[in-house]
This record gives structure tokens, sequence and C-alpha cells, in this order.
């Protein structure tokens, strides 16, 4: 699992697998929930994040020496195309959304 947040644009995505996201949906205003092809639950994006989320601290129990921290050189990150299709009232291109 990866949380990436992105200042710029005030968003959390949270990566819950490393697979390709085929749909998304808005299940609250600003929060979209991606899935892959099977229909299993691969990522959360979170919009406005810093009034939705306490974004300053991360607590982690029960995972002792079952986690580490990527350098930021080495993360994939989401594309926002999905949510904001979603807004516009379409639905997922289907397109893999992970970018370099």
């Amino acid at each position: 699992m990866k949380l990436a947040y992105y200042a710029e644009t005030d968003s959390l995505y949270i990566d819950l697998a490393e697979r390709a996201s085929s749909e998304s949906r808005e299940i609250s205003e600003g929060v979209v929930l991606d899935y892959d092809a099977e229909g299993n639950l691969v990522g959360t994006d979170i919009d406005n994040a810093s009034g939705k989320v306490q974004l300053r601290q991360l607590i982690v129990s029960g995972l002792e020496g079952m986690w580490s921290s990527a350098p930021a050189s080495q993360r994939l990150q989401r594309t926002r195309r999905g949510a904001a299709n979603m807004r516009a009232g379409g639905k997922s291109d289907g397109a893999p959304r992970l970018r370099r």
C-alpha cells in the first residue's frame, strides 16, 4: 500500500494494489474509488484532502517490521483523469492510470 499527497492539488491517493485502474466511482464529493478489471478495489483518491483527513499524522499499528518507505524517485503516481471524468458526469476511460 502506498500513500501519496500532492500539495499542488491538495489530493491524497491511497494505492492499495499495484494494478491498473479500469473503473472509477465517486462515492461522495471528492472521494473516488478505483477498481481493477476484476472489480477489486485498487485505490482511493481524496480531493481537498487537508479538509477531510488529518495529514500531519500517520499511525501504523500491527504492522511492525512489515512496511518501509520508498524513495520519491521510485514511487509511481496515479493520474487524476478518472476523478475529473467522474466529476464531469462521465465514467472511467479504462486506461491504466499509472504514470512515472
